[in-house]
């Protein structure tokens, strides 16, 4: 998970090297560990496929320099009104080791149709406790960042002191 501070600097990134016409607005920039996802509203009166191709070159231009700098694979959205459409973006598969009973809820919702597999029934739980802890998590994250900030400031201690040498021999 990337800090505050650290998405904030990945916003400013795509702020700078985005064509000025490419979105009204620069709505977010979300990351994680495998992908950067940038996000921005479009004209009301311009459809996601006239925006993908509009736009094409740019947004792959700067997603190359992106990817070369961060490491990560870049993914793009829209935004028109209310609604958010994401494209080329990944899907990673997560591992998880779980127990008959927690089984047995993802076979619940595989039997009564709301998923086709054991991982769609995972992706929906997940889905669902982002939409309902939305606050809670986002009070999460800021812990989070207080904890990196908390930590930084601390002394090193993965370095060895003269003091420590000497009450070791």
């Amino acid at each position: 998970m990337i800090t505050a501070e650290q998405s904030e600097q990945l916003r400013v990134w795509f702020a700078e090297r985005l064509p000025v016409d490419v979105y009204e607005s620069l709505d977010s920039v979300t990351a994680d560990r495998e992908e950067i996802t940038v996000v921005g509203t479009i004209p009301a009166a311009e459809s996601v496929a006239e925006f993908r191709e509009r736009t094409r070159e740019q947004r792959v231009e700067v997603a190359r320099e992106a990817e070369e700098l961060y490491r990560r694979k870049v993914a793009w959205g829209v935004r028109v009104g209310e609604e958010t459409t994401l494209f080329t973006h990944l899907a990673v598969p997560v591992m998880t080791r779980l127990r008959q009973s927690e089984r047995q809820v993802l076979d619940t919702l595989v039997a009564g149709g709301v998923a086709r597999s054991r991982a769609d029934a995972l992706a929906w739980c997940v889905r669902l406790v982002g939409r309902n802890t939305d606050s809670w998590l986002a009070e999460l994250r800021a812990s989070l960042d207080h904890v990196g900030r908390v930590r930084a400031q601390g002394p090193d201690v993965t370095g060895t002191t003269d003091s420590m040498k000497s009450g070791s021999e």
